[in-house]
């Protein structure tokens, strides 16, 4: 899951596509069948890579590219054992010959026993002590070899389920030392982004005509995208929205369609940037819609994503006045479900801001795609929802720090930040990249981007900076992507895309030196 953290009109705006580099749309059976393909011949390919006797690869994805390059991510397994951290991505070439491996772990995958001195139960109890409340629930651990460190290790790891501060639902992964029993990691896997809606306007969404009569808010269109009412419930998938005339809400929060609209049209207009830009299926790439779920909780200041039920959620913000469905936070939410499908960032230290950056990004880009007039595409995050109570955005991209949390720039603390103010390097990096450093006016909102070294930096273009950075998550970043290694991935992505020594690879180049990733 992912929490946005204190974090409509038809979509008509289509990014420019760049030819070779960029991948193909393929079908759900078609990357299905890419996958399947690709798993027959995962003994081969582990035996080309030099893989030990006892590691095996799992696919999770198929990338294949116009110019036939084919990226294939896979898991690795060692004597059976899932490894976390040892998440790989093979770039091969049209001609078979390999042209490179991007791996999250660079030692050899080994440990010297597969016995555990700790037992499970003990290994259980050391991650409820790390969840530090009463309250929470310990899901029986499984035995891993914990790859993400400087050494692999034999380990278990737990999920504590429970209830965050902020009333987020908690799903704590907890890695402990199978032979010391000692915690070695941690991260949360709840991620914290014709009807009126409260602040797109009047829209329109997909519904469905219902066999009983009347009509469910059901996206035939787009993966069978469901809306539901939790009616202040925190557990569920809740109720199916039905209308008897398929005019839905009516802009205000009073009537409990308008959240659902709005949730509904963010889904829809964020499936439609994902094809429009890159040629994508769907979340996951699939084909299969997500779900939303909406009046979540009484007066919760928040929005969430999460992985085990492949679904948005959203609270009514404070007051319940003010529920957390605008546009830039549904493609925030959604976003995190893109991560999850392709990189898999931890979502801790620098992955985590990078994870977040990836959600705010796209978020900002499905509101810039929407060329929606209610509500216009800008670099503010959370803009529309009033989460601080004085009118204020939750995040600025062009200064991050001008929220009074957020990074400007790398330095060696910034992977102890949380994850939403971590992110702010790799927000700042985009907007140069896309829109250059100093003072403008975009849509009617002013910016100054500053640069850490006084250096001025030309923007390329959102599109440009989209592809490029979509390219690099889906087939450059890894579990364990830092944000050096962001800047080797975004550079070999800008290379795939328009060449190296290209006007846009050195615009990546300036953007990250911009922002003191070197």
């Amino acid at each position: 899951m992912v929490a946005l953290a204190l974090q409509s009109g038809a979509a008509t705006a289509a990014p420019v596509h760049t030819p070779g580099a960029t991948a193909l749309p393929l079908s759900a059976s078609a990357r299905a069948a890419a996958i399947a393909s690709a798993q027959e011949a995962a003994g081969t390919t582990a035996h080309e890579l030099g893989l030990g006797a006892r590691e095996k690869l799992v696919v999770r994805d198929v990338v294949k590219d116009v110019n036939g390059t084919v990226h294939t991510r896979y898991e690795r397994t060692f004597a059976g054992l899932p490894v976390l951290g040892g998440d790989l991505v093979t770039h091969v070439a049209k001609n078979g010959s390999l042209k490179g491996v991007t791996k999250a772990a660079k030692a050899r995958i080994s440990v010297p026993t597969t016995t555990a001195a700790v037992s499970p139960a003990s290994a259980k109890k050391a991650a409820l002590k790390a969840a530090g409340t009463a309250e929470a629930t310990a899901s029986n651990s499984r035995k891993v070899v914990w790859a993400a460190g400087a050494k692999p290790v034999l380990a278990y790891e737990s999920v504590v389920k429970g209830v965050q501060r902020d009333g987020t639902p908690s799903e704590l992964h907890v890695v402990t030392d199978a032979t010391t029993g000692k915690k070695i990691y941690s991260y949360q896997a709840v991620d914290t982004g014709t009807g009126t809606s409260q602040y797109s306007g009047t829209v329109t969404i997909g519904t469905t005509a219902s066999a009983s009569g009347g009509y469910d808010l059901i996206d035939g269109g787009r993966g069978g995208h469901k809306t539901y009412d939790l009616n202040g419930g925190t557990t569920g998938t809740g109720t199916l929205f039905h209308d008897a005339d398929d005019a839905w809400g009516d802009g205000t929060v009073s009537n409990r369609q308008t959240a659902a609209v709005d949730a509904a049209y963010g889904a829809a207009v964020t499936w439609d940037f994902y094809k429009s830009a890159f040629n994508r299926n769907g979340i996951a790439g699939d084909g299969k819609a997500a779900y939303s779920r909406v009046h979540y909780g009484n007066a919760y200041v928040n929005a969430f994503w999460s992985d085990s039920c492949f679904c948005m959620t959203y609270g009514d913000g404070a007051n319940n006045a003010d529920p957390l469905t605008s546009l830039d936070v549904a493609g925030h939410e959604m976003s995190h479900g893109l991560t999850a499908s392709t990189a898999g960032l931890n979502y801790r230290s620098e992955s985590g801001g990078l994870n977040e950056a990836t959600s705010d990004i796209f978020g900002t880009s499905v509101e810039f795609f929407a060329n929606n007039s209610s509500d216009v595409g800008d670099y503010l995050i959370g803009e529309k929802i009033d989460i601080n109570g004085n009118g204020t955005p939750l995040r600025y991209m062009d200064k991050p720090s001008k929220d009074g949390s957020s990074a400007d720039y790398w330095s060696k603390s910034v992977g102890r930040l949380d994850v939403h103010y971590s992110s702010g390097v790799a927000n700042h990096f985009f907007y140069l990249l896309s829109e250059g450093s100093g003072a403008k006016t975009i849509n009617g909102v002013s910016y100054n981007s500053p640069t850490y070294d006084g250096s001025t930096v030309t923007g390329i273009g959102r599109a440009k900076a989209d592809q490029i950075w979509y390219k690099a998550l889906t087939t450059y970043f890894t579990s364990t992507t830092t944000y050096a290694s962001a800047r080797t991935g975004t550079l070999q992505a800008a290379a795939d895309l328009y060449g190296s020594g290209s006007a846009e690879y050195n615009a990546v180049a300036a953007a990250w030196k911009a922002v003191n990733v070197n």
